[in-house]
């Protein structure tokens, strides 16, 4: 299935990907290869698409729905982070209120440099 055909069986895209990854420590951890997806509550990118951070560009790979109950310490390393519980305290010291439910969907996109 190509990029085009995958992207159209995805629901559209609520934000751009400019707005994929913005906070300086996790641009810092994706160009240094620490962090290779991100989470969204909605989905900010297609598959093949580019993201830019400091002038170093990144492919989106691969982008899927998953729940918070589904996360595994990997998928937290993934994130730049060693455990769920690391990375649940991080996103939840970024949204002050936001409750952490298993049930809850959110958007993968994982990513990786593009080689020139």
């Amino acid at each position: 299935m190509s990029n085009q055909d995958l992207n159209h069986t995805l629901p559209p895209k609520t934000c751009s990907i400019e707005r994929l990854v913005t906070m300086p420590e996790d641009v810092n951890k994706v160009i240094e290869g620490k962090k290779i997806a991100t989470r969204r509550n909605g989905r900010y990118a297609d598959v093949g698409e580019i993201m830019v951070l400091e002038d170093k560009k990144f492919i989106v790979n691969r982008v899927y729905a998953q729940t918070l109950g589904e996360l595994t310490d990997e998928h937290a390393q993934h994130e730049g982070f060693e455990t769920v519980e690391e990375y649940k305290q991080a996103i939840l010291s970024y949204h002050p209120g936001m409750p952490w439910l298993p049930h809850m969907k959110v958007w993968v996109h994982e990513f990786s440099p593009v080689i020139e």
